[in-house]
């Protein structure tokens, strides 16, 4: 305080006297005034303290005659006087004096002198520690500016003095205990600017207080202590340097081995770091490591209060995401499902306030945790990236930049729709419905946030957004078709079909096994309330409109709501039901409002540019929009002004386009000619056009929407096929493929109007003119595959041929004229010659791959029709199944996916999914991987459907996935890699081939599923082979490859010894019947070749030899198979019989996309080293030993998985005119494939049975020259090229009677 004012004289200072001017003094003291000493004043001073001190408050007379005498003392003289002694007596004076008049002030005006009472009495109460019991205090609130002066009375008092004991310090801090915080604001208010005036005085008496009580366990030091951790964060919101030294105690804390203590720490610490102006984690790093060492706790709620903080934290401190970031990421991969939740909510959250504040590393892992195996987790995940497209993508909150940070939510919501789980398909409809495209708004609105929604998407969440609306259809058509159960009479047929439509519907419902008894509870409801049925009927009909679905959809929900149950999870499934089966985005006026979309984009009107969409992209998008929704709602369309502008559609250049707009023209088009004659009139002569001179997709479309629109569609299709017929030239090729599209699928769809006329033109163009000449020379650039429009015409042409001639086959569906077994002889002689039907060499590598192609799934789609199944030979059969291992990767590729496609939709008899057991073979991980997955859908289907279906028992023998075993065992046993039936190599590529189905179908024991495949094995070796029942050879392979599959399905499965539960039926097609008292319980295999199979012992490594001897079997074509470590070797039996499980085909596919390219190039490189050789013996030495080649041998082993080891290995054929070493002898000259070996080659085959390795077919070969003086060079053999390695080995011959 400042006391350096000069004292002015006490009469001048004196304000109020008595009435007659005179100060009234105690007895025995004389004036006090500035004349006298101090010494004297100070003596005058005690006594009258003295004075007051005796005095007491019932003393009326005295206090109003001592009044001027404390307003006399009061005075600026005394208050500021320099001596302290006379402060201080004046203090106790003014003090006893208060004490005196209290509760009432002895003052009434001068509010400085008010100041200064106060102050000095209560530094005089201070001292004298009366305070708590003096009725003075009270005075204080007397005063305008009372907290202020109690601020700076304390505050002295603190800073001042020698310490701050505990009981003062307690006296402060409980004030900040939230209880007492909350009940005394103005405690808590004192205590608070206290501490912030006082930091650097009592910071010490604070810090000693918390290591007492953290740091030694004293808890008994206060009454304060279990409240530490709150009164901390109260601290530190009052002044952060009030806990310097606390800090370091707090991550002594953090470390404690007592989890729960942990836990109080590291909320306490969430608080303070969370807080949006702390800087504490800047100013204390030590401590923000140790607590961020706390997402890894081993105590799951102390990682749970970590991931929470984490939200507090990005939004108020995004510098902190960075260090959050890998934390975040550990616990997105926690085994407890609630932190992997909190991670996600910590990052929507904070998203959602700002998507600045998260990166997109923390973006991705709320996209990792939509594939979660826990549903909780995967709703929340997908809910969250939903709200943020909406919020950012949808209303554009924060600009065009933060909408394409997160554009890519769209796709992979959309990519869920994948799942198997019904609850990820309904949550994806609802997100859709709710999210991507709002229903709730408005029609014109909605549909453009649909068209360029559409138009955005990726391919994958294109067709997952067709199949949702396909989905939605069918279950439309479930309901549709159970309400037309409901109007029929009541019979046992009518029930049965009903129940069975009631599973169906339960199975697209949320947990089926509940949901079956709600749908019947449904349907009960519906049978007695028939106006419910109406509003139903209403709900599905095609004409519904979507805000007549939307009350539709109330309406039912209120008549089955029930007021006295606030949960009903009966009304919450049916109103799952609804709204899957509602149409609340399309209806008439939203495909009006779509048109009017499209065609603002072709008059370049529309806002396609501002929506980040080209035009072209947009129309050609919208076009595909509505071709998809002709499927499910062709009722909106039929209007005249959506015809008129597909009619403008279909006169654009765009080809894409003007196919989509034929195939909505077909599917909607069903009363264009009774109520739109104009547009018929204009309609009719573009399809002609399109039909004669469109592109091959415009003219199937075409024809198939004049056969589904007209009725006089007998005379439109005449009108196309006379003229086309007689134009038919095969010297112009480009103009040959649009007519032989047409031309067939004419014939198919009209079979008694054009099968007779197709006949001429199938024998005498078809066949004799156009597949059995080659006009044009291929180019002969070694390549495998090439892309479409580097194909021939003649090529495209001879493609469109042979679906011709199947399309022909299934409009007539008989073989009365036997011309489907000229076809399938024709078909089987181009599988044989490799695509080279004619075999003057003149037709390309890739051009012939896309033959073989189109002959192997010729006969597949034959097949599909029963009357032309019964004729397909076994040869004929094993002829196709061999395309599954031909060497170019897009035939493989093609023909899996073909006959997958017509498997899972029950169209190809069971004889056909044993095809996939030879995907074993394949050297491509991502195929063997793809054809797993093929096996395991089409398992599942056919088990699915026996169960729903009761009459399929019937069908066992056609449907049951264990069936597919004889098959199998047959098409292995006439593999023509399988030459000598106790070769191990061999042996152990058959076993791979059985175990990559076994395994499969060995997932479960369903109705002891193994003891009836073990049965089925046994009873074969009762049997001949039908296809050669007296060749001694082929039923010898037979029973071993049964051997080899009893030795699998035994080591696997110790259930395969109960009894089966019914005797197997084997395919009299493949086997003959078992003969009477047959046995054959001879071993095939012999103990040594079983260890071997089942232990995986190392093969010896491959041989590079000359491998001239032809094979007497028919095959594929070859392949190359090389060495490598894509899955190890055979040494653990695991590795063998166990392959890996998981789906990994999406997160493949970009390495799939680059192995089917770089297989395909031309001229590879393949890098082999072998050790040089000396003075090899041309005879004698045609075998390397294993020793002398290394590892980069072309093993000869097919079986093993291995991958490419140099990209387009397998692809690339050796150049026919390629020479050899000049000092080896000449390579022999290729036999033609398919027909039997001249008697020279026979005997060359003989001479050199003994000398040659056999190699497996299926893989290029390579050899060394035989008489090269040192084999290769050490220095030349680093990449050579494949065609100087080897000899042009002769390849093996194939037999077949193609007049069978």
């Amino acid at each position: 305080m400042d006391f350096t004012a000069q004292p002015k004289p006490a009469t001048a200072l004196c304000g109020v006297v008595s009435a007659d001017g005179k100060i009234a003094y105690p007895p025995g003291v004389k004036e006090i005034t500035d004349k006298i000493t101090t010494d004297e004043m100070i003596k005058r001073l005690k006594m009258v303290v003295k004075t007051f001190m005796d005095m007491d408050q019932d003393s009326e007379d005295e206090k109003q005659q001592y009044l001027p005498l404390a307003l006399h003392l009061a005075s600026e003289f005394f208050l500021r006087n320099p001596n302290k002694d006379v402060r201080l007596l004046v203090a106790c004076c003014l003090a006893d004096i208060f004490r005196i008049y209290a509760p009432e002030a002895p003052y009434t005006s001068h509010d400085k002198l008010k100041v200064n009472i106060v102050f000095f009495i209560l530094l005089y109460f201070s001292f004298t520690a009366n305070l708590a019991w003096v009725k003075s205090y009270n005075i204080c609130f007397e005063l305008e500016d009372c907290n202020e002066i109690l601020f700076n009375l304390m505050s002295s008092i603190i800073m001042e003095g020698d310490g701050v004991t505990q009981e003062l310090l307690d006296s402060i801090l409980i004030n900040l205990i939230p209880a007492h915080k909350n009940l005394n604001k103005q405690s808590f208010d004192l205590a608070k600017v206290l501490l912030k005036r006082t930091v650097q005085t009592i910071e010490a008496c604070i810090a000693n207080f918390f290591n007492q009580v953290l740091v030694l366990g004293r808890s008994s030091v206060s009454d304060l202590s279990e409240h530490v951790f709150d009164l901390i964060q109260e601290l530190f919101a009052i002044d952060p340097h009030l806990l310097l030294s606390v800090m370091p105690q707090l991550e002594f804390k953090l470390k404690s081995n007592d989890g729960e203590e942990r836990l109080a720490v590291v909320r306490l610490l969430a608080k303070l770091f969370g807080s949006k102006d702390s800087d504490l984690a800047t100013q204390n790093r030590p401590l923000w490591q140790c607590f961020l060492g706390r997402f890894n706790d081993i105590h799951v709620p102390v990682r749970l209060e970590s991931v929470k903080f984490a939200s507090h934290c990005l939004m108020n401190h995004p510098d902190l995401a960075k260090d959050l970031t890998e934390y975040l990421k550990v616990r997105s991969h926690d085994p407890e499902e609630a932190i992997r939740h909190d991670v996600i909510v910590t990052i929507i959250t904070a998203a959602k306030r700002d998507l600045a504040l998260v990166n997109d590393q923390l973006l991705g892992f709320v996209r990792e945790r939509t594939l979660d195996k826990r549903w909780r987790v995967r709703k929340e995940a997908m809910m969250g990236l939903a709200q943020l497209y909406k919020k950012y993508c949808l209303h554009g909150e924060a600009g065009k930049e933060a909408a394409e940070k997160v554009s890519w939510i769209k796709d992979k919501l959309l990519h869920i729709y994948y799942q198997n789980s019904i609850d990820d398909k309904l949550l994806v409809e609802k997100i859709f419905a709710q999210y991507l495209v709002p229903h709730n708004l408005e029609t014109e609105e909605r549909m453009k946030c649909l068209y360029y929604l559409y138009a955005s998407l990726d391919p994958n969440a294109v067709k997952a957004l067709n199949e949702m609306w396909k989905c939605q259809n069918m279950l439309r058509s479930h309901v549709r078709e159970l309400l037309d159960l409901h109007k029929q009479p009541t019979s046992e047929a009518n029930c049965s079909a009903m129940f069975g439509k009631l599973m169906t519907i339960a199975k697209n419902l949320p947990d089926p096994g509940k949901a079956q008894d709600f749908v019947k509870k449904f349907n009960q409801v519906l049978g007695d309330d028939e106006k419910l049925r109406s509003q139903l009927e209403l709900l599905i009909s095609p004409t519904c409109s979507c805000k007549q679905a939307d009350i539709c959809v109330r309406e039912i929900a209120r008549k089955l709501a029930n007021p006295k149950q606030p949960t009903n999870p009966f009304l919450e499934m049916v109103k799952f039901l609804l709204e899957r089966i509602a149409p609340v985005h399309i209806d008439s006026e939203a495909i009006s409002a779509l048109v009017k979309l499209m065609n603002k984009s072709i008059e370049g009107t529309a806002d396609d540019e501002e929506e980040g969409v080209s035009p072209d992209t947009a129309i050609r998008s919208g076009l595909e929009l509505l071709k998809v929704l002709s499927f499910t709602h062709p009722t909106s369309f039929h209007s005249a002004e959506t015809y008129e502008s597909l009619l403008q559609c279909l006169r654009m250049e765009d080809d894409k386009v003007a196919e989509a707009a034929i195939q909505i023209f077909r599917n909607t088009g069903h009363k264009i000619e009774t109520d739109l004659p104009q547009i018929r009139s204009t309609l009719i002569p573009i399809l002609h056009q399109k039909a004669k001179r469109g592109t091959p997709h415009q003219a199937k479309q075409a024809v198939h929407c004049i056969h589904a629109i007209f009725t006089n569609k007998e005379v439109q299709l005449a009108q196309i096929f006379e003229p086309l017929s007689r134009s038919l030239n095969a010297d112009v090729p480009e103009q040959l493929i649009t007519p032989l599209v047409s031309l067939g699928h004419i014939s198919m769809l009209a079979p008694d109007q054009f099968a007779s006329p197709m006949k001429s033109v199938v024998a005498n163009f078809i066949v004799k003119d156009l597949l059995m000449n080659d006009r044009s020379t291929g180019e002969k650039n070694g390549k495998l595959w090439s892309p479409d429009e580097e194909v021939s015409p003649e090529v495209l042409a001879k493609v469109q041929a042979i679906k011709l001639l199947v399309r022909w086959l299934l409009g007539m569906k008989n073989n009365q004229s036997k011309s489907a077994n000229s076809t399938l002889r024709l078909l089987s002689a181009m599988l044989v010659s490799e695509g080279d039907l004619t075999e003057q060499k003149r037709i390309s590598k890739s051009d012939m791959s896309r033959l073989r192609l189109a002959a192997g799934s010729a006969i597949m789609k034959l097949a599909q029709e029963p009357c032309y199944h019964e004729i397909i030979t076994p040869e004929q059969f094993q002829l196709c199944a061999l395309v599954i291992n031909d060497e170019c990767y897009q035939v493989r590729q093609i023909f899996a996916q073909k006959l997958h496609k017509a498997l899972v939709k029950l169209l190809l008899p069971l004889e056909y999914m044993a095809i996939f057991a030879l995907c074993a073979k394949d050297p491509v991980k991502e195929r063997r991987a793809h054809a797993r997955q093929c096996l395991l859908k089409n398992i599942s289907i056919r088990r699915e459907y026996i169960k729903q279906n009761p009459m399929a028992t019937e069908k066992l023998l056609s449907l049951l996935p264990e069936y597919v075993v004889p098959y199998m065992i047959h098409l292995l046993a006439h593999d023509p890699d399988f030459t000598r039936s106790q070769d191990v190599d061999q042996l152990r590529d058959i076993k791979e081939c059985l175990w990559f189905m076994l395994e499969v179908l060995m997932t479960k024991n369903e109705n002891n599923s193994h003891a009836f495949m073990k049965k089925m094995a046994e009873n074969i070796k009762l049997t001949r082979d039908a296809q050669s029942p007296d060749e001694s050879k082929t039923n010898e392979k037979l029973y071993t490859v049964c051997d080899v599959a009893l030795c699998v399905i035994n080591s696997k499965s110790a259930l395969c010894n109960a009894d089966s539960p019914k005797d197997p039926v084997l395919p009299m097609k493949f086997f003959t019947q078992p003969e009477k008292d047959f046995c054959n319980d001879k071993s095939y295999i012999s103990e040594e070749t079983r260890v071997l199979l089942l232990t995986g012992k190392p093969k010896p490594a491959g041989v590079l030899g000359a491998v001239n001897k032809p094979l007497s079997a028919t095959g594929r074509k070859p392949y190359v198979r090389s060495t490598g470590t894509e899955t190890g070797s055979n040494i653990n039996v695991n590795s063998e019989l166990n392959p890996s499980t998981g789906n990994r085909s999406r997160e493949q596919s970009s390495e799939a996309a680059e192995t089917g390219v770089s297989e395909n190039e031309e001229n590879p490189v393949r890098i082999i080293s072998v050790t040089p050789v000396k003075n090899i013996d041309p005879v004698k030495n045609k075998e390397i030993n294993s020793d002398q080649a290394t590892q980069g041998n072309i093993s000869s082993d097919r079986g093993k998985k291995r991958t490419v080891t140099a990209a387009g290995a397998e692809n690339i054929q050796q150049k026919t005119d390629e020479k050899v070493d000049e000092s080896g002898p000449p390579a022999p000259s290729k036999p033609r494939r398919g027909r039997r070996p001249k008697s020279e080659s026979q005997g060359n085959a003989t001479k050199n049975d003994d000398l040659n390795k056999p190699v497996n077919k299926g893989r290029k070969r390579a050899a060394v020259g035989q008489e090269s003086p040192g084999g290769l060079e050490a220095g030349n053999a680093k990449a050579p090229k494949l065609q100087d390695l080897a000899k042009k080995a002769a390849p093996a011959e194939r037999q077949i009677d193609l007049q069978r």
